[in-house]
């Protein structure tokens, strides 16, 4: 009886199951359906387009477990990310496979050899959130159908030609808009973007007035395109149409009457007096440049002039010790293509770019446009022969693609005198530390890097060319170079033996390696500490060494050896870095390397070729397989950053 009562309950609750059943057994088939159709065209892609590591596109495994560079909704029905950055992917993107993910969000192929035209059904992906392409050869047009969901949109560093699209002004969810270093043209049109917080349009052909919409974004969003104007760029020239003919613009005609004829006499001595004006004329003219030029330098390159009402200039601070008899004793290295002598660089116009721990750097721009740096040394302590030999080995050592070379040198018992070529794009220290407010570009989680590794290649090079006497002595943030592709450039290198070391130890060691602040000398390993501070401070965003007066200065490996003993890694981390998503393994394993090289005990530090060989796998790890610099949603709305 009362299985008979139970029957109907469990039939109940059998047939509730049945709509269940019949949505899975429905919708089923199609999310395979859809996710089988996602991967035939991934498949088409990778065997159209060639690539240099092999990726483990492996038909017979599960596409959204194993495949490198996907990421699938969470249900597994989708691809919805594809990041493929720098793995050597070359030739033409076929149209109709990309193009054929229709819930794809983030596409990233930046960093590879793709060339021809970008197909137009992959920036019209109706789902497309993020678009970096950006360090290919991509050429044409740009396609003027895109999602209306895109939020970043980078294809800068390309070959792209033509206009603008106007269509751009239809992405209302923009945000950011990279289009520098390619060769567009025409003017930019009034684009209304509300949500727009980056534009780069840098180093293309555009021309006109840039349009009162875009005027609150920097000059270096415009910079490199000659014909374009207006503010935040100079102002544009009015040039006035010439006034139509009419009758009021002509002057009456001469009456016949009143001309009359100069005689022979007259116009031979109209014609002598002239030539006395201007013979006149022309020797006081001539009197004043040769006066003028005699006073010029004579306070340059003696250094004479005036006290009063006179505003000094850098190029007299870097030439006043510059003695007359040796003026032209402006040292060369070989293979420098410079064609000037020291008095040209003397007479140079000069700003100063800073002063350091070894003295003055000016930038000099001479007569030709030559744009270069002159170091002016403080406080040298070796001799001439020593201080010849010591330059010989640096400009030797210099040869290295992140290595900043001495290109010439001048010594005299007053005055010692560096040129190195100038980099515009300034130092790692000012893009850390510099203006903080808004408009401000900061270096996302790629850009550290690669900044980290061409740093540690480049003093690895000092290292192995210079031999083990030879050592870099002042790495810091400020001696990091940066061109605008962000290349680090070494410099300031092996002119820590020719300098007078303070007396008094400082307070806070900042760079300086324990030993180094005690016995006074440099070593390999030394340089190692110095690079491991250099890492933290890329990590954590704190400067090793603040202004003086400031409470707060700490050792910064003790403070962060202290964090970390108290399990609290992340408030390590800087925050400009915490907006970014899926970068935590990486930035341990940068973490991890730094602690290293700032152990106490200097034998026990790593040198710098296994530091650039734990660098490297740690940038394969995010250009493999991390989303970290593609798709890093920004916690505040900032730009992402591939």
């Amino acid at each position: 009886m009362l299985n008979a009562e139970k029957l109907p309950m469990k039939l109940c609750s059998i047939f509730s199951l049945f709509p269940s059943i019949f949505v899975i057994v429905t919708l089923l088939p199609l999310a395979l359906a859809d996710l089988n159709s996602d991967k035939q065209a991934l498949l088409a892609f990778a065997a159209a387009v060639p690539h240099g590591r092999k990726l483990n596109w492996n038909p017979a495994t599960p596409i959204c477990s194993s495949w490198v560079g996907i990421t699938c909704t969470l249900d597994g029905t989708h691809v919805l990310a594809l990041r493929l950055p720098a793995v050597g992917l070359s030739g033409p993107i076929p149209p109709h496979s990309l193009g054929k993910l229709d819930a794809l969000r983030v596409l990233s192929l930046r960093s590879n050899l793709l060339n021809g035209t970008l197909p137009s059904d992959i920036p019209s992906l109706p789902s497309l959130q993020y678009l970096f392409l950006q360090h290919n050869n991509f050429s044409g047009d740009i396609p003027t159908s895109f999602s209306p969901q895109l939020n970043v949109l980078d294809l800068s560093f390309n070959s792209f030609t033509g206009n603008i699209p106007l269509t751009i002004q239809n992405l209302t969810q923009l945000t950011g808009l990279s289009l520098q270093n390619n060769s567009l043209s025409g003017p930019i049109a009034n684009l209304t973007l509300p949500r727009l917080k980056h534009l780069n349009l840098s180093y293309n052909h555009l021309n006109g007035s840039i349009p009162s919409s875009l005027q609150k974004f920097s000059n270096t969003s415009f910079v490199g395109n000659a014909l374009l104007c207006g503010p935040p760029l100079n102002a544009c020239s009015l040039i006035l149409p010439p006034p139509s003919p009419s009758p009021s613009n002509f002057p009456p005609p001469p009456k016949q009457r009143s001309r009359k004829k100069l005689t022979k006499g007259a116009i031979i001595a109209i014609a002598v007096g002239g030539s006395v004006v201007l013979f006149l004329v022309a020797l006081i003219l001539i009197l004043c440049c040769w006066k003028r030029k005699d006073s010029e330098g004579s306070s340059v390159l003696k250094g004479k002039a005036s006290s009063g009402g006179r505003s000094e200039k850098p190029k007299e601070e870097f030439g006043s010790g510059v003695q007359e008899q040796e003026k032209n004793k402006l040292v060369f290295f070989e293979g420098c293509s410079y064609n000037f002598d020291l008095e040209d660089l003397l007479r140079a116009s000069a700003e100063v770019l800073g002063k350091g721990s070894f003295g003055t750097a000016y930038k000099a721009v001479l007569e030709e446009a030559t744009t270069v740096v002159v170091k002016r040394l403080k406080e040298v302590v070796v001799g001439k022969k020593d201080f010849e030999q010591q330059m010989e080995i640096i400009g030797r050592v210099g040869q290295h693609p992140n290595v900043m070379p001495l290109r010439a040198y001048y010594y005299s018992k007053d005055e010692k005198l560096l040129v190195y070529d100038y980099i515009s794009g300034g130092s790692l220290s000012t893009f850390l530390h510099g203006n903080k407010g808004t408009g401000r570009t900061s270096l996302d989680w790629y850009s550290r890097i690669k900044i980290a590794l061409g740093a540690a290649r480049g003093i690895a090079h000092i290292h192995s060319v210079g031999g083990s006497k030879f050592f870099h002595g002042n790495i810091k943030s400020s001696n990091i170079l940066l061109n605008q592709d962000l290349d680090g450039y070494i410099s300031d290198f092996g002119l820590a033996p020719l300098m007078n070391f303070p007396a008094t130890p400082p307070r806070y060691p900042g760079y300086r390696a324990p030993e180094v602040i005690e016995t006074r000398k440099h070593t390999h390993k030394s340089d190692v500490y110095s690079f491991g501070v250099l890492l933290l401070e890329m990590l954590t965003g704190k400067q090793p060494v603040q202004s003086p007066g400031r409470d707060n200065m700490v050792d910064l490996p003790r403070w962060v050896q202290s964090v970390v003993r108290e399990e609290w890694t992340a408030e390590v981390f800087d925050v400009e870095l915490m907006r970014f998503q899926n970068i935590e393994e990486e930035m341990v394993q940068m973490l991890q390397i730094a602690m290293a090289c700032v152990v106490r005990v200097p034998d026990m530090r790593p040198n710098m070729v296994d530091i650039v060989r734990m660098i490297e796998d740690v940038r394969q790890l995010d250009s493999e397989n991390q989303p970290s610099s593609e798709e890093n949603r920004s916690k505040d709305s900032n730009v992402q950053t591939p």
